[in-house]
């Protein structure tokens, strides 16, 4: 019998640590859990993996009719579709990891009662299932782009540095939505309506420049509005121009989003099991 890669000692304040090592020595269970959660999303399923791309195609339709036929809204000399498709890119991601990482722990509430391991595991590998969401409509953006011969610009190259402040939000809104939602059950319907509410709130359907300068510094105060400028200056180019005051204002509100959900939910982890 071949020995064990290593021992799992539990013992009082031993969580507090050697915390941040269990992570790692529990990443194949990460990757265990990842693989599960894209197995069950595309598994015996009617519409697959074109689920991805049928959800933001059809939201991309509806929000091209409201503010680029009937609002009239600018876009900056690029086509208006591939305007709304770039920051439909993002703001799927946010929303989609969300709500999976917000509802994660109790969806694993068994797994959670029965066996010890670090619990940040569950909600960061719920992020996986839409990052893969994430890349199959970048496919489908890569073919309406040669639909409408646009040749996008160098700056392309830097969409990944722009994915990470999305990946950062995502998961620090979604720790605190986690933790509360192990003792508030109800919040899922509030993340439903967040979810809603914050596509029409945010710069999805149009320019974030159309806001009057006045308030823009504000308005950027939204996590999502840096992030989404920037997958579109990456995308379409100067267009619509990157606003950098406004990037630097998302950038901090993630970082300390992401900051405090971690406080939060590692304050917190330790009732999980007693209370889900």
């Amino acid at each position: 019998m071949n020995p064990p890669l290593y021992d799992l000692t539990i013992e009082a304040g031993r969580t507090e640590r050697q915390y941040w090592r269990d992570l790692w020595k529990f990443r194949e269970l990460f990757l265990f859990l990842a693989w599960r959660d894209l197995l069950v999303r595309y598994k015996q399923t009617v519409v697959g993996t074109a689920w991805s791309v049928i959800r933001p195609l059809l939201t991309m339709l509806v929000l091209v009719v409201v503010f680029g036929k009937l609002g009239k809204m600018p876009s900056g000399g690029a086509p208006y579709a591939l305007l709304v498709f770039s920051g439909l890119l993002p703001w799927q991601f946010f929303a989609s990891a969300f709500s999976e990482s917000g509802g994660s722990l109790v969806a694993n509430a068994n797994l959670i009662s029965k066996v010890y391991f670090p619990r940040l595991i569950i909600p960061a590998c719920s992020i996986i299932t839409s990052l893969v969401d994430l890349l199959i409509a970048a496919v489908f953006l890569a073919a309406l782009m040669l639909w409408y011969r646009f040749l996008p610009p160098a700056q392309i190259l830097l969409l990944p540095v722009f994915l990470v402040p999305a990946f950062a939000a995502s998961f620090g809104i979604g720790l605190w939505v986690a933790a509360l939602m192990v003792k508030y059950r109800d919040l899922r319907f509030i993340i439903q309506f967040a979810v809603q509410f914050g596509l029409y709130v945010s710069p999805v359907g149009f320019v974030s420049s159309v806001v009057p300068d006045r308030f823009r510094l504000l308005y950027s105060l939204n996590p999502m509005v840096g992030v989404i400028d920037g997958f579109r200056w990456c995308i379409l180019g100067s267009p619509p121009a990157l606003y950098l005051p406004g990037l630097a204002a998302s950038l901090v509100g993630i970082t300390i989003i992401l900051a405090t959900g971690l406080w939060y939910f590692r304050r917190t982890e330790r009732t999980f099991a007693d209370v889900i």
